[in-house]
């Protein structure tokens, strides 16, 4: 009986816990506007860590070794060009990554 019930109460507690977290923003705030800090913040911190993951993705990029970087560039430029042209970021990530996995696999 241990067995089953350990894995249902951890699952529980996680499930709980991940509730109260996205609850409290809400909890706090209430109906009153939100802090000038923390608008601040929701316009900045999305750009700002999408840099940080490029940079992290990009970072062992070897320009002279083959295949000196194709795919990773390649698949930049294709999500760059269809976030410009159609400002969908999840097509954007769909259809880089399927770029990427193809050009890993062919160069």
């Amino acid at each position: 009986m241990n067995e089953v019930l350990y894995p249902l109460a951890v699952i529980a507690v996680v499930a709980l816990v991940t509730w109260m977290l996205r609850a409290f923003p809400f909890l706090l705030f209430g109906n009153r506007p939100l802090p000038k800090v923390i608008l601040y913040l929701g316009k900045v911190l999305p750009p700002a860590i999408m840099t940080v993951l490029v940079i992290y993705c990009l970072r062992d990029i070897s320009f002279f070794q083959p295949p000196y970087g194709i795919p990773e560039i390649v698949a930049c430029v294709v999500v760059a060009a269809l976030q410009i042209i159609r400002r969908n970021m999840y097509l954007s990530i769909i259809v880089g990554t399927i770029c990427y996995m193809i050009m890993i696999r062919v160069v």
